[in-house]
């Protein structure tokens, strides 16, 4: 199948940081279909070999075990071009489509890893010069859009040019293989499924957590702030997958009809639930890792007296017959004291314990990052004598050594996955649109509350974040993993 896969944006961060370490990666695994051209679009002025020389240079900053030796690279750049664009002129799209025509590829992906506001005007030139055809898709990187109005009117512009079908909104957790395996684990196993539900779970907590501070994007992430640029995508999509009604068949529509449904669920916010639900953060000069970092207001670019939240934590509850009553525990941040990304399911404790001492209950770790993995912590006798007080242990499943050798990152996935028009992995419109309207309370909420003179609560970096975060789960008798 030949294709051709265009990143507008070309010479942007996440092409050169993501997209082409991707891509190359699924060149040196064989797994790239034979007979593509990547087109890298931005305005620099500059011809193919240039481009190959800029992108070899950057390629010298992945990390060791991924970066391309000469040889590699050499092949792999065979496929790469470079095509200098104004994405105001509609010159410059004509000449695309003519670009795109010298061959006639089965399938044409055009990545817009350009700022969303950008959206609405690339698609209308695209479908102005017919570069919208049943063989292209467009693939949109998040965030998309700042509000639900903004979300909407991009998804308007989008439906005028592009059927559903053709427009993959992408969330690269959704890549993730322990997101994959989240999916398996529910619907491929019949050990946890008859479990999965309110008699046996106690609460359920999403930790998307980050060591790293805005560094020199502090104008950007301004503008975001944590609940748009994490829980408004990431954390909702996890929630929707664990909370989901099993589908009734591995179908793109089947599974994303199950996650707008639980979306649907969500328990809405007032501006009572909002300032008893949702812990708002910043994070303050502190030590990650050893090391003394900034604050927040004294990073690059970070506006004078800026009230951007950092760090958000929030309880919410799918309200259907599975969940009503189990917690749904949120937490997001930036500069805290470890990277990690999982998912825990807290069981409820057996109903009467014959056994010494207060017996742990059960919990099912999924982790996302940096390692992927299972862990089940459950409780065992030593054995040693009888009536000895049961001892926590772990059942541990690392994906990275039981599947090494088919290991593939979250980009590379989806990047495969755009090429073959493979659907399941990629948001629908509806779902993310209902995913802005829930999340709209809380920024309504907070911008009252910054005009009447409040703002985020201040936290350490290096810390767990505020402690109002341990108290909103204390509340309901429960604790962080890190707490337990």
């Amino acid at each position: 199948m030949s294709f051709d896969l265009i990143f507008f944006g070309g010479t942007g961060d996440l092409s050169w940081r993501k997209l082409m370490p991707a891509l190359f990666q699924a060149f040196r695994h064989g797994k790239l279909p034979a007979g593509g051209r990547i087109l890298a679009v931005a305005r620099d002025e500059q011809d193919d070999d240039a481009y190959r020389r800029w992108l070899k240079d950057r390629f010298q900053d992945v990390e060791g075990a991924k970066r391309p030796n000469d040889e590699e690279f050499a092949r792999f750049a065979e496929l790469l071009h470079y095509r200098r664009m104004d994405l105001s002129q509609p010159a410059d799209y004509a000449g695309l489509l003519d670009w795109v025509a010298t061959r006639g590829a089965d399938t044409v992906v055009l990545y817009l890893a350009t700022s969303p506001h950008l959206f609405p005007q690339i698609c209308t030139q695209l479908g102005a010069v017919g570069l919208n055809g049943p063989q292209v898709r467009v693939v949109l990187e998040k965030p998309l859009g700042h509000d639900l109005a903004s979300a909407q009117e991009i998804n308007r512009v989008v439906r005028a040019t592009f059927g559903e079908t053709q427009a993959l909104r992408i969330d690269h957790y959704l890549g993730k293989p322990s997101v994959q395996n989240l999916m398996a684990l529910r619907f491929g196993n019949a050990l946890f499924e008859p479990l999965w539900r309110r008699d046996s779970i106690a609460n359920i907590q999403i930790t998307l957590a980050e060591s790293l501070g805005v560094g020199t994007r502090g104008d950007f992430y301004d503008r975001t702030g944590a609940l748009r640029d994490m829980v408004q995508n990431h954390a909702l999509q996890l929630l929707t997958m664990v909370a989901m009604e099993p589908p009734s068949r591995n179908d793109a529509d089947a599974i994303r009809d199950e996650k707008l449904k639980v979306l649907r669920s969500l328990q809405p916010f007032t501006e009572e639930r909002v300032a008893r639900d949702v812990v708002r953060g910043q994070y303050r000069r502190g030590h990650v890792d050893g090391q003394p970092v900034p604050g927040y207001l004294e990073e690059a670019k970070v506006p004078e007296g800026s009230r951007c939240e950092t760090f958000v934590a929030l309880r919410t509850e799918v309200q259907n017959w599975r969940w009503a009553g189990v917690p749904f525990y949120l937490r997001t941040g930036k500069r805290l004291a470890q990277r990690e990304a999982q998912i825990v399911v807290n069981f409820r404790p057996t109903p009467h314990s014959i056994f010494p001492g207060s017996a742990a209950a059960n919990r099912l770790v999924i982790k996302l990052q940096p390692e992927d993995g299972l862990e089940l912590h459950l409780m065992a006798a030593k054995g040693h004598a009888q009536g000895e007080a049961l001892t926590p242990v772990s059942l541990d499943l690392d994906f990275d050594k039981a599947f090494a050798e088919d290991r593939v990152g979250a980009y590379e996935r989806l990047l495969l996955e755009s090429i073959a028009g493979r659907l399941n992995l990629f948001v629908r419109s509806d779902e993310q649109e209902q995913a802005w309207r829930w999340v709209e309370p809380v920024l309504e909420a907070w911008r009252r509350e910054d005009a009447a003179g409040g703002g985020p609560r201040p936290y350490a970096a290096g810390s767990g974040g505020p402690a109002a975060a341990s108290a909103l789960v204390a509340r309901d008798g429960f604790a962080w993993p890190e707490e337990q």
